[in-house]
């Protein structure tokens, strides 16, 4: 019985120059949401410094759980 791979196929690779010149809005969108983020990534940091021992406790299993 021979096996066949399937080689994944590849996105066509885009400029991302030209969609950025194309549709600004879409650019401007894409900024906001990279600030979004990054403000919620730093405020799950800041909740994982001073809580970092409490939030690893509520994952340890306790006998038979």
């Amino acid at each position: 019985m021979a096996q066949e791979q399937k080689q994944p196929k590849k996105a066509p690779e885009t400029d991302e120059k030209s969609d950025a010149q194309a549709n600004p809005d879409v650019t401007e969108r894409k900024e906001q949401l990279d600030e979004d983020i990054d403000a919620i990534l730093d405020e799950i940091d800041d909740v994982l410094e001073t809580n970092a021992e409490d939030f690893v406790k509520s994952f340890i299993q306790k006998g038979g759980e």
